[in-house]
């Protein structure tokens, strides 16, 4: 089932793939800015469109992602929050012609929860059920698969992409199927870059309960006064769409500066409520299996929610041995949330062939309107979550990565030569307790 930490699993698994494709892509970009900045753009006049891909490239990427804290969502804001995940990425790049590039992005994430484990508390071997220990049974792990191929088109002057994706993913209790397309345009001599793109994701949940609200239940070691019978209704609706306009500028600014600008326009409908996270009431009656307490009632999110960050980067080259990478983004939601997201990265060039970067990220966030601490909500709101993900914190995240990069690909296997190795750590601090760290390695190789 989906799985429960600081950040969604999708979005978990796009911050990973940013870490090996987007920020190589950035570095290339960059360099390639300088060198355009520094030369004045000497293009050779030849006989021959260079092809937008040389040769089909091959990246392999891997993740283990760890955290802990003690304010579960499923078990209403209070209980383990142990997680671990591993995920691995396939992502191959092939070219079609000269100007036509698909490329297919295939990946599985593996995990092991302590708090989803508590979805159903009693499938375990536990002598004592609590929301601070795991359960032992089968709700505590699950596998996520999803494929993401895209097609991508250059015009013949390389001042005209064209491009269209699709994706499907697959879990025990979530299926998510999505498609969108984008359009860029260079111009000013490739100097000034716009973007716009669209996408769609049609998802649907297959709505699992804390086991005491399912149909049925029954146990005779309940404790408390009166009788355990929540005013539980199950969700009528179990789809949810997400649909997603994002917009991009940029600019070289100077031999050694390059900024960009971006906006997305996020809207979201239908079942966005967690259905397996537990809300306890501070005017109900409190009901025990042990130490654990039986929910009240699930999460109850409204069945729309509208998003929109707005951020930008700005890249300085200060020589031929660093390079400053800032970015920040401001993002507004109609559920109450504010953030602001500030990061800096310094690529240090100890070699020809090897870069140090570090990294460090803040984040600060305000609560969402219907946030409350566990048995904060009254029964007679009509929407309330004790998800911390929710709630009001700051965080930190600290890293330090190593490239090595051949641009040669001296270094073969079978008939692919090796380009890049990528390795980062990274630590996550929150003001709510919540820590985590993920350990990344990518490797890139070209074919011949």
């Amino acid at each position: 089932m989906g799985v429960i930490k600081a950040i969604s699993e999708r979005e978990r698994v796009t911050f990973f793939k940013f870490q090996f494709l987007e920020k190589p892509f950035y570095k290339l970009l960059l360099t390639g800015f300088l060198i355009v900045g520094y030369s004045g753009f000497a293009q050779q006049n030849t006989s021959y469109t260079k092809r937008v891909l040389e040769s089909s490239e091959i990246d392999f990427l891997f993740s283990y992602y760890e955290q802990d804290g003690q304010n579960a969502a499923v078990t209403g804001g209070e209980g383990t929050e142990e997680l671990t995940d591993a995920t691995s990425t396939i992502v191959l790049r092939m070219p079609m012609n000269e100007d036509d590039v698909l490329t297919v992005d295939v990946g599985i994430s593996a995990y092991t929860s302590a708090s989803s484990s508590n979805v159903n508390p009693l499938d375990g071997t536990n002598l004592n059920t609590s929301p601070f220990d795991a359960s032992s049974g089968e709700s505590r792990q699950d596998l996520l698969a999803y494929i993401n191929p895209s097609y991508q088109h250059s015009s013949e002057d390389r001042n005209t992409i064209w491009s269209a994706n699709a994706y499907f993913s697959n879990e025990y209790d979530y299926v998510s199927i999505g498609f969108g397309g984008g359009y860029t345009k260079l111009f000013n001599e490739k100097n000034t870059e716009i973007s716009i793109s669209g996408k769609v994701f049609l998802d649907k949940w297959n709505a699992i309960y804390p086991i005491e609200l399912r149909q049925g239940f029954f146990d005779d070691r309940i404790t408390g006064n009166g009788t355990y019978n929540p005013n539980f209704l199950e969700f009528e609706n179990e789809n949810r769409n997400s649909y997603s306009l994002s917009l991009g500028f940029s600019q070289i600014l100077s031999k050694k500066l390059q900024g960009a600008l971006f906006m997305d326009l996020v809207s979201q409908n239908g079942l966005l409520s967690t259905p397996f996270q537990r809300v306890y009431f501070g005017d109900t009656e409190a009901f025990f299996i042990d130490d654990f307490q039986l929910a009240d009632d699930v999460e109850r999110l409204p069945e729309s929610r509208f998003k929109v960050p707005i951020g930008g980067r700005l890249n300085y080259y200060v020589n031929d041995f660093l390079i400053l990478r800032s970015y920040y983004r401001f993002y507004w939601d109609n559920w109450g949330i504010t953030s602001h997201t500030a990061s800096l990265e310094a690529p240090v060039k100890v070699t020809d062939k090897f870069t140090l970067y570090p990294t460090y990220r803040y984040y600060t966030q305000s609560a969402a309107d219907y946030f409350y601490a566990k048995e904060d909500a009254l029964s007679t709101f009509e929407f309330y979550t004790s998800d911390y993900d929710l709630s009001q914190y700051d965080a930190h995240q600290y890293g330090l990565g190593i490239q090595y990069k051949d641009i040669f690909a001296n270094s073969k296997i079978l008939s692919f030569g090796l380009k890049t190795i990528d390795l980062q750590l990274s630590q996550y601090d929150r003001s709510d307790g919540l820590n985590a760290y993920i350990i990344t390695l990518g490797t890139t190789f070209i074919g011949n």
